[in-house]
């Protein structure tokens, strides 16, 4: 054995982190700025429904959250979509995450059509997201497809610079973890553009850090990337 000993890693406990879900959270950028101005209309939208589409980690779930405190807003599971579940819905507001699984499913399209027609005669209003847009949609009833065709939709692009800076920032803060802007400025060049990247690099930053018990510096970067 050379005179150099390595101290075994420790393994973390795989904990979740929690995420910051407000309005002041949420930073308006290019890549969103059209969604958000479509959300701030509420309840002056076309028809009643929006339609919010955007890739794995693109802000669609954050967008909803803030919707829905502000305009309390029920959530709905689209595992838990059918007749009998709308028609004991009382909210003038209701969102969908991830609607998708529920396209091609002539019972839970019939039950969303339900709640379309049923939103729009109350005054109220439909979110929906997806990872596709709606045109790239399986639909079975053509009454759903009409409506939600004739929606209002707003893609969530890739982040810019100043975007992914601050995302990968506030990141590294749900895990109450503040690192110096040089290790943004590290990670940025290197990484994928996109939310799952940084949501991807935190984490592992994240383990590595806590299993050599070691601060969130770039020479730790450094051997990770």
């Amino acid at each position: 054995m050379n005179g150099s000993q390595r101290t075994p890693e420790q393994i973390p406990f795989a904990l979740e982190a929690r995420s910051a879900h407000g309005r002041e959270d949420f930073w308006v950028s290019d890549c969103n700025r059209d969604a958000v101005a479509w959300l701030d209309k509420y309840p002056d939208w076309p028809g009643c429904a929006l339609v919010i589409h955007g890739s794995p980690a693109s802000g669609k779930t954050h967008l909803l959250q803030v919707w829905k405190k502000e305009k309390q807003a029920a959530e709905r599971a689209v595992a838990d979509l059918d007749l009998a579940a709308v028609g004991g819905m009382t909210a003038a507001a209701v969102m969908l995450d991830d609607v998708l699984p529920a396209i091609g499913d002539r019972a839970k399209e019939e039950a969303l059509l339900h709640l379309y027609n049923m939103l729009r005669e109350r005054g109220g209003g439909l979110l929906l997201t997806a990872q596709k847009p709606v045109a790239e949609w399986p639909f079975v009833l053509p009454d759903l497809k009409s409506r939600l065709m004739a929606a209002p939709s707003a893609a969530l692009g890739s982040p810019d610079d100043a975007l992914m800076a601050i995302v990968l920032a506030k990141l590294f803060s749900d895990r109450q973890i503040f690192v110096p802007q040089a290790v943004i400025d590290f990670i940025l060049p290197r990484i994928e553009r996109s939310f799952a990247a940084m949501r991807r690099i935190v984490d592992e930053i994240d383990r590595r850090a806590l299993s050599q018990k070691r601060p969130v510096t770039v020479p730790l970067v450094r051997d990770l990337l």
